[in-house]
């Protein structure tokens, strides 16, 4: 069995759900308690693709305060993919995604050059109250190159895993190009056409992501 080793970065502002994200993907677990995150934590989650394919995703969960964000070229090293993630109920979260994603296809690409496959997600969908438009969401995904956004909801687990195999998608993708395998290896190496979907609430794709 072939083993795949990606790395996957979690940025934006402090407070939006990014360490519970990660906690609700890897063990399906959820704290209510706030705890800031000191630099960056890590985590693991071992994905079996296919009958012959492994993927270990090496999480990295950055912390959101401004005084790290120096350090955001060393953690940013070698990512294969990322999240951005907001807060729907905090507006200034969601500027403040632009100001991330900038932050990393300055500082960090793909090995042909391009930018890392970026992934928008807009958390706390369960709340109510909101101060960001899905039309808002949709335009900024088109206009900074997000491969695709959702709305997520970390504390009920809602289009956590939907998320994360779509960008495992993408990423496999891109392994393939590099590594020169071919089309049909890839479609044995895991379904095809990942589309993010949700009803409650629904998703609005960018162009790269379809439904």
């Amino acid at each position: 069995m072939s083993e795949v080793l990606f790395k996957v970065i979690i940025i934006g502002d402090p407070t939006v759900g990014k360490t519970s994200f990660v906690q609700r993907y890897v063990s399906d677990s959820y704290r209510r308690d706030y705890k800031m995150t000191i630099g960056v934590d890590f985590a693991l989650k071992v994905v079996k693709w296919s009958e012959n394919q492994t993927i270990k995703l090496q999480l990295w969960d950055i912390a959101g305060q401004e005084r790290f964000t120096s350090m955001t070229r060393v953690y940013y090293k070698d990512a294969h993919a990322c999240i951005v993630m907001f807060d729907l109920t905090q507006r200034s979260t969601f500027a403040n995604a632009i100001k991330w994603k900038k932050d990393l296809d300055q500082k960090c690409s793909l090995p042909d050059g391009s930018c890392v496959p970026c992934l928008l997600l807009a958390n706390k969908c369960d709340l109510s109250h909101r101060e960001v438009d899905q039309n808002e969401i949709e335009d900024m995904c088109k206009e900074h190159d997000f491969v695709g956004w959702t709305e997520t909801s970390v504390k009920e687990g809602k289009m956590i895993d939907e998320s994360m195999r779509f960008l495992i998608e993408e990423m496999m993708s891109k392994h393939a190009e590099f590594d020169g395998f071919s089309n049909s290896m890839m479609a044995s190496g895991g379904p095809g056409g990942i589309h993010l979907r949700s009803t409650n609430p629904p998703l609005q794709p960018t162009s790269r992501c379809s439904c």
